[in-house]
């Protein structure tokens, strides 16, 4: 006790507090390391490719885009094949109708495809557009179950040259061919790629017209390509 009476405080009281706070800090610390360490060895044991490597992907991802083949001015679009619907087609060259849209193939030829001339043949740069009909009587069309291809579905066009154009379907829209926007249909989806639009009338029939009153709209983009083969002799 001091000489005034107050009670002097023990020595070396907020010294070991100190060191209290200081040991726990290194056990938290070691404790911390301890626990990263074992994490990183039972990581370092699990495999780095295969299917862990595609974890966290989402089921049917978009197949890979081939790049687009020098464009050229002879070559045009012969044969177009769709396996998942049973369609092989002749294709020919088409214009654009008084309302922006491609004029499909004559109501004599409805099992032929139309091919919009004024743009990139399939598998060059842009959006190739491939129109076709679908039928008003018990007869059939080229284009009938259009509607019901699905994402994934493959489409291959043959060239001119040879070559043969492989699309993979990504999807698949109706439009009201009472507003339908021929630029928005047709642009391409992705600047740099080489794209197709497959493009049908269905639906209901317009009396007036005997004309479809929905479009179905398919948009496809290039994963594969095989060039000509050597010519024989």
């Amino acid at each position: 006790m001091r000489a005034d009476g107050s009670r002097a405080k023990p020595l070396g009281t907020g010294h070991g507090r100190l060191l209290t706070g200081v040991a726990w800090a290194l056990l938290l610390l070691g404790l911390w390391v301890w626990g990263r360490d074992l994490t990183d060895e039972v990581a370092a044991q699990l495999p780095t490719t295969g299917d862990v490597a595609a974890v966290g992907r989402p089921p049917g991802a978009p197949a890979h885009a081939h790049a687009p083949v020098a464009a050229s001015r002879t070559v045009r679009p012969t044969r177009l094949t769709i396996d998942a619907l049973g369609v092989q087609a002749g294709v020919v060259p088409r214009g654009l109708a008084t309302n922006g849209a491609v004029t499909p193939p004559p109501r004599t030829a409805p099992d032929v495809v139309g091919w919009y001339a004024g743009g990139p043949p399939p598998g060059e740069q842009g959006a190739a557009v491939l129109v076709g009909r679908v039928a008003t009587s018990s007869d059939g069309a080229v284009f009938d179950g259009l509607s019901s291809i699905r994402p994934g579905n493959v489409v291959t066009v043959q060239r001119s040259d040879g070559s043969t154009a492989q699309f993979t379907v990504e999807d698949v829209k109706l439009y009201d061919r009472a507003h339908f926007d021929a630029g928005r249909a047709y642009g391409a989806h992705e600047r740099g790629r080489s794209e197709l639009r497959l493009i049908a009338t269905g639906g209901t029939t317009d009396p007036a017209t005997g004309d479809s009153t929905v479009n179905v709209v398919v948009s496809a983009h290039l994963t594969g390509f095989e060039p000509a083969g050597p010519v024989a002799g």
